[in-house]
């Protein structure tokens, strides 16, 4: 049967990022025939955090699901629209009673998808075990007999994290559990996708959408002074322009329709033409 087939993006780093992705991800959706694409926007809003404009922005650009991380609440006035908005998801491990939710269930291209965001506890603040917390979820699932009958549903996983073992050590723990994990978070697009022992598809961390020569999508001036002066002077997102390329980065996967296990995974980092 027909395998199905994902796009899950990383960050995106404000407006050259979200210009970014105007451009390039329809063009990705139609080149690889995408059945599903998530989006990672934690950063869009001026590198920190979302607003219902930009949420709009991410979704018209093609994003079925919008993910986040630890930045999605900078804009309290966004706390309302992670409540009305079903397709945004913040972390499910944050403790209740968090605004929003961190899974969503949906039917598309004939199957049931599953999407859950997570996130890290080494080296970032430690909320809730996201181990623990992916259990619970697929319990609170309550997958339908007939849907678990024709193999259940295609569960995608963002996993926002600064450490790589645990990264790695999350994936292992959801190998065969899971269609495919996707780290992000650190910005930097790592060169290890791979299918798992289990069958499940892996990456340690996808990139960023924006300005890649930059420090993580920011000014590199702003933090060279952070990091020389441990000032912490107000981070803005670099600007596109001369020596200064915006890319869209990320990961195209194939799953198995019947048995939600990754057939393939390769990385996508394509550059805004000048």
């Amino acid at each position: 049967m027909k395998s199905l087939r994902v796009i899950m993006i990383g960050d995106v780093v404000g407006v050259p990022g979200l210009d970014t992705l105007d451009s390039l991800l329809p063009q990705l959706i139609r080149e690889y025939s995408a059945d599903f694409t998530v989006v990672n926007g934690e950063n869009a809003a001026e590198g920190f955090g979302m607003t219902e404009g930009v949420l709009k922005r991410i979704l018209g650009a093609g994003a079925d699901v919008v993910t986040s991380g630890n930045h999605v609440w900078e804009k309290r006035e966004f706390w309302e629209v992670m409540e009305s908005e079903s397709r945004i998801l913040r972390p499910a491990n944050y403790p209740e009673p968090a605004a929003g939710r961190g899974w969503l269930c949906v039917e598309k291209a004939g199957a049931s998808w599953l999407a859950i965001n997570l996130q890290g506890r080494e080296f970032m603040t430690p909320i809730d075990c996201p181990f623990r917390t992916f259990d619970a979820v697929i319990q609170d699932a309550a997958i339908k007999s007939e849907a678990a009958n024709a193999g259940g549903p295609i569960v995608l996983v963002d996993f926002h994290a600064e450490s790589t073992r645990e990264k790695e050590s999350l994936a292992y723990y959801l190998d065969g559990r899971a269609s495919l994990i996707a780290g992000t978070h650190t910005h930097v697009q790592t060169a290890d996708e791979r299918i798992l022992p289990k069958g499940s598809g892996y990456i340690t961390d996808l990139g960023m959408t924006g300005v890649i020569n930059s420090i993580i999508g920011m000014d590199e001036k702003i933090c060279l002074d952070r990091a020389r002066n441990h000032v912490l002077y107000r981070m803005e997102c670099a600007k596109p322009g001369p020596g200064h390329v915006s890319a869209i980065q990320g990961i195209f996967a194939e799953i198995d329709r019947d048995t939600g296990k990754a057939l393939a995974v390769r990385r996508i980092s394509r550059a805004l033409p000048c």
